[in-house]
């Protein structure tokens, strides 16, 4: 940096920087033919008034909780642009090798333990993506516990929130192919798609088994109100998952939400019909002994 440039439209002062072309930064040549201006006013080149001498600079020593540590930096480029990709890959070479006669042990979410040994800590976007889907889990986890026990609260039974609950795998069906299909990873944003799909779905099935109670309690026929309820409900659910589909259409061509739209779209377009289809068989198929019989005439 020769000087700065002090305006005021800019908030610190702007450095007017003096660079080589590429072509002259190998060498000191170029460097050493620069000239400056002595006390007389004169230009003089720099090559005699400066004495250029190689010595060797002494290297950092990088630490990291407290352990020496050398830092190797990668990326990834082409089709298969996640690093995650060239890490495994990375990770099944390193595994035949051997240093000191010893294979080098390769940690992906604890520090190395042996300080006095070498060893290999993957970190960096791996670290991040192994804790984002961490956390995603566990909030995944705690959503499914949240809505079993809501729907126990509401049905007073155990058995009705599994049955309600059970077409929430099945988005896997949709998710899944959805990502390969439009050639799209699976992100954190997807995971987040995942656990909405799975109100989504609960909401439905619930729709289903209320007009299946509704019906048996006025009268209606335990096989006729399961029968109904797929054929009554299936208009206001596929609307409301059209509504929801069309809604995430808007953030498809989005870097960042691209993998919520995929797994929205494709989790609910598979998971409402495979709802309308399961649910009235498996509450059927868990409540027909218990129901039926009380509506045979004696």
């Amino acid at each position: 940096d020769v000087s700065y440039l002090h305006s005021s439209t800019a908030k610190y002062p702007i450095p007017l920087r003096l660079e080589l072309p590429v072509a002259d930064k190998a060498g000191m040549a170029t460097v050493l033919d620069l000239k400056t201006r002595a006390q007389g006013g004169q230009l003089v080149p720099l090559s005699e008034i400066v004495d250029v001498e190689r010595t060797q600079r002494e290297n950092a020593i990088y630490h990291k909780d407290l352990l020496p540590v050398v830092f190797v930096f990668g990326d990834m480029a082409g089709t298969l642009d996640s690093p995650l990709y060239g890490m495994f890959e990375i990770f099944a070479h390193l595994r035949e090798q051997a240093i000191g006669g010893e294979p080098l042990e390769q940690f992906f979410i604890r520090q190395p333990d042996n300080p006095y040994s070498y060893s290999l800590k993957w970190d960096g976007e791996w670290q991040i993506t192994y804790e984002t889907f961490r956390d995603m889990g566990i909030a995944y986890a705690v959503g499914m516990i949240l809505i079993y026990l809501l729907v126990v609260a509401e049905f007073r039974s155990y058995l009705v929130p599994l049955i309600i609950m059970a077409p929430i795998p099945l988005t896997i069906i949709g998710v899944m192919p959805g990502h390969a299909l439009l050639h799209a990873q699976f992100t954190a944003t997807s995971m987040i798609g995942m656990i909405a799909l799975a109100g989504i779905i609960v909401r439905n099935s619930i729709l289903l088994v209320d007009f299946i109670n509704l019906e048996v309690a006025s009268g209606t026929p335990f096989e006729e109100a399961v029968i109904r309820s797929s054929a009554v409900r299936a208009k206001p659910i596929i609307l409301t998952a059209l509504a929801a589909m069309l809604g995430a259409l808007f953030i498809l061509d989005d870097p960042i939400f691209r993998g919520l739209a995929i797994s929205l779209i494709f989790g609910i377009m598979v998971s409402t019909l495979l709802t309308l289809i399961f649910i009235p068989v498996l509450y059927y198929a868990a409540f027909r002994k218990r129901l039926e019989p009380a509506e045979t005439p004696a």
